[in-house]
């Protein structure tokens, strides 16, 4: 048996009840994108049933979708990348991560200088191409890192490539990573290397995340216990700072993670193989552009109908995202939505609607049905309602 579990980070569908708690009312990244560039072209969604999820432009909805299909609501408290792996993974977040708005107790970064032997800037909520723009030239000159933030939980250090070498700036996070902690265990410390001259700098693909480590046991810990390889594909095993993943395939862009998986679909394997494609949110949700995002989604459908052509008899594929990043918005930020839920494979009952699910634990909750191998802490199975 195998499972493909792909997430398009930052692909919602719509607000959820709560979304006023976030600031994020009327947010619908999906919807949005679409009107924006006057309709996307998605046949390959469009006949898996996302049209019948949710009012897509240009998206129809058909009669007979050949896939299971329905949405998923986040019972996690946050609009993270952690929070929402996790959470599709059978691990729901009960209580908010830090955040820090108005920038981080400066003592706590002067620890982290006291450690890795470097100054920091910044210190501050901000855009983190606007940051580097200001920042960048002085950071070049001292050597100091550009430490700051955004609404979500997540320290982020910025640094030149040619300034602080990419294994410097990795270990420094790590650093980092150990001074979170306790009440400032914030989700996430990200590297974010640049490179480029002063008025012209631009971020590199060689982003890592460093998260914390789940409090409990996940998908990927049953999976790997009961013998299953786990196969991660992007960020996926920096989310869960690699507990649980035998293979880890990091990748620089979308059509990097794109064509591993149709490379792996191709061959024959078993286990999960669980996927991140990240561009949607970092390269057009986070710089609001819409454009780009119907770009990537495009893209993405072409290769996932190749994808889907490759499943072996007892594999599934399963398509959804994390959390939602609307390019429409004022803001730039993550967005509190209901995320899609498709199920393709051959021994997949087409057609079945899913309805709105409670939680994205209830993939978590299939796949471990599907392997033996739960059940999880959270998530009720829908292996039952869509196994022929």
């Amino acid at each position: 048996m195998r499972a493909f579990l792909i997430v398009l980070d930052g692909v919602g569908i719509g607000a959820l009840p709560d979304a006023a708690d976030y600031g994020d009312v009327g947010a619908d990244t999906l919807a949005h994108v679409a009107e924006a560039v006057g309709g996307l072209r998605l046949p390959t969604l469009e006949r898996l049933g996302l049209g019948r999820v949710h009012a897509v432009s240009g998206v129809r909805r058909v009669s007979d979708p050949r896939a299971a299909c329905g949405r998923m609501a986040e019972r996690s408290q946050g609009k993270d990348s952690t929070t929402g792996h996790w959470e599709l993974a059978g691990l729901v977040v009960d209580r908010a991560f830090p955040t820090y708005p108005d920038g981080f107790p400066p003592a706590l970064l002067d620890k982290l200088s006291e450690r890795t032997g470097r100054a920091w800037l910044g210190n501050e909520a901000a855009s983190g191409t606007d940051i580097i723009a200001r920042l960048g030239e002085r950071h070049q000159g001292t050597g100091s890192l550009i430490v700051y933030t955004s609404a979500d939980s997540v320290l982020q250090i910025a640094a030149h490539e040619e300034t602080v070498p990419l294994e410097e700036q990795y270990r420094i996070c790590r650093t980092a990573r150990e001074l979170m902690q306790g009440p400032h265990a914030v989700g996430r410390v990200i590297a974010r290397p640049f490179r480029g001259v002063p008025g012209r700098y631009e971020r590199t693909a060689n982003r890592r995340d460093f998260s914390l480590a789940p409090p409990d046991a996940t998908l990927l810990d049953r999976l790997t216990a009961a013998g299953w390889p786990v196969t991660t594909v992007g960020k996926v095993d920096d989310l869960f700072a690699g507990r649980g993943v035998g293979e880890a395939l990091h990748t620089h862009d979308n059509a990097e993670g794109e064509a591993i998986l149709a490379s792996l679909a191709r061959t024959a394997g078993r286990g999960l193989v669980f996927a991140n494609l990240v561009d949607f949110d970092q390269k057009y949700g986070h710089r609001n552009d819409p454009a780009g995002f119907a770009g990537a989604l495009e893209q993405f459908d072409e290769r996932l109908d190749e994808i889907l052509g490759h499943l072996g008899d007892d594999a599934m594929c399963i398509v959804t995202a994390d959390h939602g990043n609307d390019p429409t918005t004022p803001g730039t930020d993550h967005t509190r939505e209901y995320v899609p839920l498709l199920v393709a494979g051959r021994r997949v009952r087409t057609a079945t609607d899913l309805g709105t699910r409670a939680t994205f634990a209830d993939v978590g909750a299939t796949l471990a049905e599907m392997f033996a191998c739960g059940p999880l802490a959270a998530g009720a199975s829908f292996l039952r309602e869509v196994r022929a």
